[in-house]
């Protein structure tokens, strides 16, 4: 079996191109470098290297070892990750979601759920579907169904969106509002909205957005301006609100889009561990 040392001189050297920028990205002498390149093409049986006075390439099956050396440190390193997440997984109960509605009725019910469950505060940006294969998640809240064959998809509720606005326009004078009676307005919204990010944007016509990072400027533009914010059925559940207590009127979106489905995903092994927190969450979701 190769050696990831030498793996790594291989990739390293294809990636610098010669012995001196090799051994300094290495931390290691020259003399090193070379002794390892020998070794390697000892214990392949092939010449991985041009040699040349004053220079040294890569022939053509040295390049290819060099793309495979890479592959394999790639996936040597995704096993141990997951090897890690797994061992973790089993003494924790990481959870994700990929919409931060579901982290606010988690943050709910922080003092009811296992102590071992802990999420992060920010919604998922990566694959969902990898976070449970790889073990980095035993739960993912996700706005659809995830579909593979070891994954369990169960509906825990639906976050619906309304916007707020100032009770003196004319739109706030009905019991329910049409993104398209929206049109052309220009709304504060916080910047980690997941996929209704997407959503308003696809359907508000004309619509400018002008996004907040930091919450308390959200509470602040929102406290002190007239421009029109969003929230949704999952808000009042929020234990560190963006919402001044203010005059403006909050008006459901009756839109479709606007009615967004949340499910609960989970290895099928790990039903067991899940469905409480599943059951708490359902229990607890707004209508």
């Amino acid at each position: 079996m190769l050696s990831n040392y030498l793996l790594e001189e291989l990739v390293t050297f294809a990636r610098c191109g010669t012995l001196a920028q090799t051994a300094a990205a290495l931390h290691v002498t020259q003399p090193t470098v070379t002794r390892g390149m020998q070794k390697l093409e000892t214990e392949l049986g092939v010449q991985l290297f041009l040699r040349q006075p004053n220079r040294l390439s890569l022939t053509p099956t040295g390049e290819l070892a060099a793309r495979e050396a890479a592959h394999v440190i790639q996936v040597q390193q995704q096993a141990v990750q997951r090897i890690q997440n797994f061992d973790r997984s089993q003494r924790q109960l990481p959870i994700a979601s990929t919409l931060p509605g579901a982290l606010i009725v988690l943050d709910a019910l922080a003092d009811q759920l296992p102590a071992t469950a802990h999420w992060a505060n920010h919604a998922l940006t990566t694959d969902p579907v990898a976070a449970l294969t790889t073990h980095a998640a035993v739960l993912v809240f996700t706005n659809a169904p995830l579909h593979a064959p070891t994954i369990v998809s169960q509906r825990v509720g639906t976050e619906r969106l309304a916007v707020n606005l100032n009770q003196f326009m004319s739109q706030a004078n009905q019991p329910s509002i049409t993104f398209a009676q929206l049109k052309d307005l220009s709304f504060v919204v916080l910047d980690d909205i997941g996929p209704w990010r997407a959503v308003i944007q696809q359907h508000i016509p004309n619509a400018k957005f002008f996004y907040q990072e930091e919450r308390d400027a959200l509470a602040a533009i929102t406290q002190f301006s007239d421009f029109p914010y969003f929230s949704t059925n999952i808000t009042p559940l929020d234990p560190t609100p963006t919402e001044p207590d203010d005059n403006r009127r909050r008006l459901p979106i009756t839109d479709a889009a606007a009615q967004m489905p949340v499910y609960a995903n989970y290895l099928r092994p790990d039903a067991h561990r899940v469905q409480p927190v599943i059951d708490q969450v359902t229990a607890i979701w707004p209508q």
